[in-house]
């Protein structure tokens, strides 16, 4: 991206211009993803710095929502502007807006954060392709969660992103019990449903690797999580990982449909929102569409 100032931008019907919004964050001093009242929240940081910027109310949608203590690597937002109020960020300079929101939009966040300032770094803004919609223009989300199993492994230096876990865990065993999972399922047992929303999810990758460093990282991917999803997920394989239960349970508890005292959330903190993937321009909307009907 170059500070030279670019052509007029191109506007939907609607006269407003997409902007999409590439991002970061330590999840560690909020109260999660969503706007709560009274609490400090990452999306609650990022409009309010907006709203200083664009001098109105505005909001944000997310790709994915995180919960409290989870962090993001590969978030992504989009948000709306009126052609005069994106012109108008370098504030009649020769900027690309996009560079002058970026830059800008450091400041504010950096006001707003006080001592937590680089809590959170937007790492890019562009005018988004006709069609694009952050959450329903995905193809898939990708999370990871990083696992020290054993006091050996414990590095304090990590601690505020990996999970300290007592008693070894054989990867064997892990990747065993998750890939029974994978394929279009009813993930009923493993999320908190919200009313009038879909269980339904399509797992493609649910596997455990031990790094060189002898830390054990999971990859969790999906077409779309239900909430607290990952953590279950992780949860419930740790106890095959540890001997506690057999690989085929974590299947059994899928084909349950139900969840009960055995369901287990992982700590938030090693958790990593890391990436996600859309279609190529000409089939974002077409995505959109039909991620919209199956979510009804």
């Amino acid at each position: 991206m170059n500070d030279q100032k670019p052509a007029a931008p191109v506007m939907g019907g609607s006269g407003f211009l997409r902007i999409r919004l590439d991002l970061a964050y330590d999840g560690g001093p909020f109260s999660g993803w969503a706007v709560q009242p009274a609490r400090r929240t990452v999306q609650g940081t990022l409009e309010q710095a907006l709203e200083l910027l664009i001098r109105r109310p505005i909001r944000v949608t997310v790709a994915g929502r995180t919960d409290a203590g989870v962090h993001a690597r590969g978030q992504v937002v989009h948000l709306d502007l009126s052609r005069d109020e994106w012109l108008g960020l370098n504030r009649g300079a020769e900027l690309d807006p996009a560079v002058a929101l970026l830059r800008r939009l450091r400041g504010a966040l950096s006001r707003g954060l006080g001592e937590l300032s680089g809590a959170i770094e937007v790492h890019r803004a562009s005018v988004a392709p006709v069609g694009f919609d952050a959450r329903f223009s995905a193809l898939w989300r990708r999370y990871s969660y990083r696992i020290a199993d054993g006091p050996a492994l414990w590095d304090p230096l990590g601690r505020a992103s990996t999970l300290w876990h007592k008693h070894p865990l054989d990867v064997g065993l892990l990747n065993e019990g998750a890939s029974q999972l994978l394929g279009l399922q009813d993930f009923r047992s493993y999320c908190k449903p919200r009313e009038g929303s879909t269980t339904i999810r399509e797992l493609q990758r649910f596997e455990f690797a031990r790094g060189s460093d002898g830390v054990i990282v999971a990859t969790v991917q999906a077409d779309a999580f239900c909430h607290n999803m990952v953590r279950s997920l992780v949860g419930s394989a740790l106890s095959v990982g540890a001997g506690l239960e057999p690989p085929g349970w974590l299947l059994e508890r899928l084909l349950a449909r139900q969840r009960d005292a055995k369901s287990v959330l992982a700590a938030p903190h090693p958790l990593v929102f890391e990436e996600v993937a859309y279609p190529s321009d000409s089939g974002l909307l077409a995505r959109a569409e039909l991620t919209r009907a199956l979510r009804q």
